[in-house]
């Protein structure tokens, strides 16, 4: 059992491990910095694709085949990470890495109650819990930390000592079973494939879309039309067919269906705002990875305490006003954000990111059992497919539309700001001559290429003071998207257990 937590652990950890060390990642790649989120949402769509398919494969190939042999894929995609040299094959890497990967987070859960006794399987739940939801929070802080003292390298190489104990482990305690190949006759493969193309090209739309001048490019209106027709014919098909994928007609239930939606919400800002985060220390503060995972680093330890208290409060508390309460806080955490300036840092971080983890660590498993408890237990692994797919794909598109956000914003914020900063003010030519006479001080004689470069300096100051004002706007959308999230718990109906939950992740 805990070989299985620990390969849930690795797969999520690795969601996030990448962030802190983006600009040392694209640097190594030769990729500019409007590609950095690529990185980690190739992984994100890789595991979305494999999530859903993980109760059939390991029905089809038997469930410890699928385990150790995606195990070990998974480790070996993660070395082949860190000798990539570009950022196509960057990307296909960790798309391949997050689709072997991914397989091991449900089938711990499934672990839990197929292997331990009903009085242990409350613990399991626990160390669970704790497994996918500090994962995310200290990846960053351990890739920070890795990139800084060892290389960027060395982040990829951390899942080969865990994966290998992993599999010793699980090849001598997991029964032998016979496969069912012919299970294989009776696979949704064209849901399979529509799913596949659909995400890929939705997730490539969202992230090329703000460079390519949106639906100014051909290309970008040819991958659009793609996403909308395969998504259009997947969620057909998964009503129609006698055996589907994912059976969509589970989100018609209430407390499931508003559930879902919230943990797209949640998704959206959990791994959109720890993506957002490290960017803006990086680019704008020009932290290293090492100091971009200190100040991160308070998103995860708190919630290493405060989570094994959460099933004590769910038993005397209502699953939604817990629920309610985690995403309230954490959009205050959000919005605490959003009035930033040039001298905002890591100091100024830490009580947002206090109030952050709180918020984190009362959500995830209300919110799971509000999604799961009114599900029938045989619907309960689709149902978990489902959330699963769906918290992760709302992180996915979470990640690159605050990229595009930050951007956007940043040029709005630069034209404003640059219309105040003319030569027709006194305090802007003041100003430049400071600046001027600054450069002829400090080693530059010619008078006109000091002056040339105060007026580069001041403009690298707006821009920098621009970039400052996206990222704030960006951490409102978070905020503003955990208040929709709130909204759709408060519809949901009473969960009628608090177990069932910690399923969906």
């Amino acid at each position: 059992m805990l070989a299985a937590m620990i390969g849930a652990f690795m797969a999520i950890l690795n969601i996030q491990i990448t962030n802190a060390s983006l600009l040392n990642i694209e640097g190594g790649i030769g990729t500019g910095v409007d590609n950095g989120s690529w990185i980690s949402t190739s992984y994100l769509i890789g595991e979305i694709v494999v999530i859903p398919l993980t109760d059939y494969l390991s029905r089809v190939f038997s469930f410890r085949k699928i385990i150790i042999s995606f195990a070990t894929l998974f480790a070996a995609f993660s070395v082949a990470c860190a000798f990539t040299h570009d950022l196509p094959s960057m990307i296909a890497m960790r798309g391949l890495q997050g689709f072997f990967g991914g397989v091991l987070i449900p089938m711990a859960f499934t672990l839990v109650f197929t292997k331990l006794p009903k009085p242990q399987q409350p613990i399991g739940l626990a160390m669970f819990a704790l497994a996918v939801t500090f994962a995310p929070a200290i990846g960053p802080t351990i890739g920070g930390y890795l990139t800084e003292n060892y290389g960027w390298q060395t982040i990829f190489f951390v899942n080969v000592i865990p994966t290998a104990v992993m599999v010793a482990t699980l090849s001598f305690t997991l029964e032998r079973q016979p496969m069912q190949l012919h299970l294989l006759r009776e696979g949704d493969w064209l849901g399979i494939i529509t799913m596949a193309i659909g995400l890929s090209s939705l997730q490539a739309v969202l992230e090329e879309g703000n460079k390519d001048d949106w639906f100014g490019s051909p290309f970008i209106v040819k991958l659009a039309v793609i996403a909308a027709v395969s998504l259009t014919l997947f969620i057909w098909i998964e009503l129609v067919v006698e055996k589907p994928l994912l059976r969509l007609r589970l989100l018609t239930q209430r407390s499931f269906g508003f559930g879902t939606i919230s943990a797209v919400f949640v998704g959206f800002a959990l791994f959109g705002s720890v993506y957002l985060l490290p960017a803006y220390l990086g680019q704008v503060q020009r932290y290293n990875a090492e100091q971009i995972g200190q100040v991160l680093a308070w998103t995860g330890l708190p919630q290493l305490i405060l989570i094994p208290l959460v099933p004590k409060l769910m038993q005397r508390f209502d699953a939604r006003l817990i629920a309610f309460t985690g995403m309230v806080l954490f959009a205050v955490s959000s919005f605490m954000n959003i009035q930033m300036s040039l001298d905002y840092s890591g100091d100024q971080f830490f009580y947002p990111n206090i109030v952050r983890a709180v918020g984190q660590a009362i959500t995830l498993a209300p919110l799971s059992a509000i999604s799961l408890g009114s599900v029938a237990p045989q619907d309960a692994p689709a149902a978990s497919g489902i959330s699963n797919m769906m918290r992760n794909l709302g992180g996915a598109i979470g990640t690159a539309l605050l990229s595009t956000i930050v951007t956007k914003r940043e040029q709005f914020h630069s034209n404003i700001i640059g219309q105040s900063v003319h030569l027709g003010r006194d305090e802007v030519r003041t100003r430049i001559a400071e600046v001027t006479n600054y450069f002829l001080s400090h080693g530059i004689s010619d008078p006109a290429t000091a002056h040339n470069q105060a007026i580069v300096a001041i403009g690298n100051i707006v821009k920098r003071q621009a970039l400052v004002l996206g990222f704030s706007d960006a951490f409102a959308v978070i905020g503003v998207v955990l208040v929709l999230a709130a909204i759709a718990i408060v519809l949901t109906g009473k969960p009628k257990s608090a177990a069932g939950g910690a399923g969906a992740h």
